[in-house]
This record gives structure tokens, C-alpha cells and sequence, in this order.
């Protein structure tokens, strides 16, 4: 039998995707396939401390005492109860009624976006910024503006207002204020209270993406943007790097007119987060573990980190520079200009077994910040190995004249 012919017809995709690419994140996914790999490139956290077996008693003890569990059904009020007790280690004071869970805080960056952004309206991110942002506001063909981000400090806020004062209105601003990604910043309080005001005065919503927030490692952090301004601030948080990422479970913290889009938009996508998944980590909580998690969680994830700098220092060249992270997961490296960092992956990961994300792989749209950069996680491998990985990488700089040939 003869195939049949094929059809003069083009497939009717919707005009937006016709410019849409694959997230230069997961393309870079594709090279870190090989055995043996040692990857500072996957933001993820280490699955080695996750808490598995207090987990699977939470999961047995929902299977066995409530069927129910494995049925459609509605947002579980005891969860969010939950967060607003961890909000409270955020400075944040909110009711249940202000929480909407979320299948991680990417599916809240979607459903804010469908909130708060017409097609073709404006948005502001920092030059350098998580790129699930973008990705998730493209079906709406934002106008992206974008203002300087500092591997110290993080946003620009005197380029904010002055965008703002220029008369520029954007639908939304989207920062990450704590464990910046991917520059592990931390935003000044100062910078936080001129932020939270010029949302205020201006009346623009500011998305606070604090998926880090929880792990501190140095000072107490500076206050979060949504417990300086509760009501032009919309806080997006995760049991993703404090739990495990595949619970697939977020939050976000907004006034309840707000929430009640949120979960009419949601309705439309996939109706509720996964019960089964609600009500295990509910039955986990209710043991009252997390404090001595979390503690766990930053005295390894502090180690890890400092077995990174100190690695740095010992193999990189004296011309590379280096972000000092006081919470997150990352390092942010530059290199001299001539350095281009998404040909030195490809020789890293060849040469030396090796991987990182090229700096340009954050860079907003139309900007070009990020060539000469790298980001590096320090969360998911162990101390030796993160000391083995920058020698490794460090032997791929060297000599100094190596820089000027990649």
C-alpha cells in the first residue's frame, strides 16, 4: 500500500509560535548526556538530601487512611495553612486566602503573565535573568524593556524609575530580590524599599520570584518586597529547591481578588494541582521536620558553596571574577572579554568532562550581556567533586593564552 501524498496544506500554527526556539537551556541539556559528566549546569538541588523515607511514611500513611487522595479535588486548605506558617519565616504576614498553589513556580510565572499581560504589552526583567520567565510570557508577544542587573546587587533600581518616570507602564516587573538566578545576588534592603515604593507610587505589579529565599546561608536576609508592599507585590514561592522538584508543588502570596483569577485561569489549564501529591506533602508537614531540614539543607548547601570558592581561587585565572553568593544555588563567573563561554562549554565538556551554562543563556531578549560569563551550580554535587570539576575546568583555561583562542 502507497503512502499517501502530502498535503499542500501547511499545519495552521498559531502566528506566535511561528518565532518560537527551544529555551537555550534545554538545548544546552542535549550536550550533558554523556557518562561520567561532572555538571555545574542543572539548577537542581541534591537528591541525596531529599527526605525520602520521612516522605514515603507521609505517602503511606495518606494511601492508607484516605482513598480520597487519589481523586479530583480542590485546593487543601490544611496545605496552605502550611505555607502561610512558612511565609511567616519570610516576614510575611498573609491568610489562607491569599495563597494559591501552584504546579511550581513555573506554572505561577504562566498564570500571572496570562493575568497581568494584554499581547503585546509591556514587562520589565533585569538584563540578566531566569529564563522560564521569558519563556512562559511568550504566547502574549510582550515588549520586553530590561535594566541593569549587578552580580553583587542585583537590579538596577534607579534604571527602574527611571523607565517609570520616563512614563513607561509596564503590566509587570519580575524580579528575583534573594539567591538571584542566575547571578546569586542579593538585593539591598534599601534597594527593596525603593522597589516596593516605586511599585506603590506607581501602582505596577512587581513579581517577587523567591524559589531561593529559604536558603540562607550567611546574615539574616533583608526583608522580601511582599512584606514591604502587600498589595503591588506578588510573591512567588516552591517546595521545589527545599523539598524536591518533582512534587512539582508552589505558591503565590496576593490579594485575594487576585487569587480568585488565578484559579479561574488555572481551571482552564489543568484544573488543580495533583491531590495525591497536596495531601502527601500536608501528612509530611504535619510531623513539624522542616526546621531541622532546612537547617540541614543550608549547613550542606554552605559547604558545597564555599567548596566552590575556595576552588575558584585555587584554579581559575587571576583575569576570571566571581559572584560571593549568600544564598541560592549559584556562582556567577566572568571571564575577560575575549572569552566566549558557549564555545568553552563544548571544549569543557570534550576536554575536560565537564559542563556549565553559558552566561548568554540569561540574557533578555535583545540584549547581549552574559558572552564572556558562566553559571556555575555548587547545590547538586558533593564537595570533592565540585573541588574535582573547577580543577578540571580551571586546567581548561590555562594557559592564560588559551583565553584569547576559544
Amino acid at each position: 500500500m502507497s503512502a499517501p501524498a502530502p498535503s499542500k496544506h501547511e499545519f495552521p500554527f498559531a502566528a506566535w509560535t511561528r518565532e518560537v526556539r527551544q529555551s537555550a537551556l534545554r538545548e544546552i541539556h542535549t550536550l550533558l548526556a554523556r557518562p561520567g559528566l561532572l555538571s555545574f549546569a542543572l539548577g537542581m538541588p541534591a537528591a541525596e538530601l531529599f527526605p525520602v523515607a520521612e516522605y514515603a511514611r507521609a505517602a503511606q500513611h495518606v494511601l492508607r487512611a484516605d482513598p480520597e487522595a487519589l481523586q479530583y479535588d480542590l485546593p487543601l486548605p490544611r496545605l496552605r495553612a502550611h505555607v502561610v506558617a512558612l511565609m511567616a519565616r519570610r516576614g510575611v504576614a498573609c491568610t489562607e486566602g491569599e495563597v494559591f498553589i501552584t504546579n511550581g513556580a513555573q506554572q505561577a510565572m504562566s498564570l500571572l503573565g496570562q493575568l497581568l499581560v494584554s499581547p503585546g504589552g509591556t514587562v520589565v526583567t533585569e538584563q540578566v535573568t531566569y529564563d522560564g520567565m521569558l519563556n512562559s510570557l511568550r504566547p502574549l508577544q510582550p515588549r520586553v524593556l530590561t535594566v541593569p542587573t549587578d552580580p553583587q546587587t542585583g537590579m538596577d533600581v534607579d534604571a527602574l524609575e527611571a523607565l517609570l518616570a520616563g512614563g513607561e507602564r509596564p503590566s509587570l516587573v519580575y524580579t528575583i530580590p534573594e539567591g538571584h538566578n542566575p547571578l546569586g545576588a542579593t538585593l539591598p534592603a534599601a534597594s527593596r524599599r525603593r522597589l516596593a515604593a516605586l511599585a506603590r507610587d506607581y501602582g505596577v505589579p512587581v513579581i517577587e520570584d523567591d524559589a531561593y529565599g529559604l536558603l540562607r546561608y550567611d546574615a539574616d536576609a533583608p526583608p522580601t518586597l511582599r512584606s514591604l508592599e502587600p498589595e503591588w507585590v506578588l510573591y512567588m514561592g516552591s517546595f521545589s529547591k527545599i523539598m524536591a522538584p518533582g512534587l512539582r508543588v508552589g505558591w503565590v502570596v496576593a490579594p485575594e481578588p487576585v487569587v480568585r483569577r488565578l484559579s479561574i485561569l488555572k481551571q482552564g489549564g489543568d484544573l488543580d494541582v495533583s491531590n495525591f501529591a497536596q495531601r502527601t506533602l500536608t501528612a509530611y508537614l504535619d510531623g513539624d521536620p522542616l526546621d531541622a531540614h532546612l537547617a540541614h539543607l543550608r549547613a550542606e548547601y554552605a559547604a558545597r558553596r564555599d567548596a566552590m570558592l575556595s576552588a575558584l581561587e585555587e584554579h581559575f585565572p587571576a583575569e576570571a571574577r566571581w559572584s560571593r553568593p549568600s544564598s541560592g544555588m549559584f556562582v556567577w563567573v566572568e571571564m575577560p572579554r575575549e572569552v566566549d563561554t558557549a564555545v568553552l562549554l563544548r571544549r569543557a565538556v570534550e576536554e575536560a568532562g565537564v559542563a556549565f551554562i553559558p552566561g548568554r543563556a540569561f540574557c533578555a531578549e535583545g540584549g547581549v550581556r552574559g558572552v564572556n560569563a558562566m553559571r556555575l551550580n555548587f547545590s547538586r554535587l558533593s564537595a570533592e567533586q565540585i573541588h574535582e570539576g573547577i580543577a578540571r575546568l580551571g586546567r581548561v583555561l590555562h594557559p592564560p593564552a588559551v583565553l584569547a583562542s576559544v
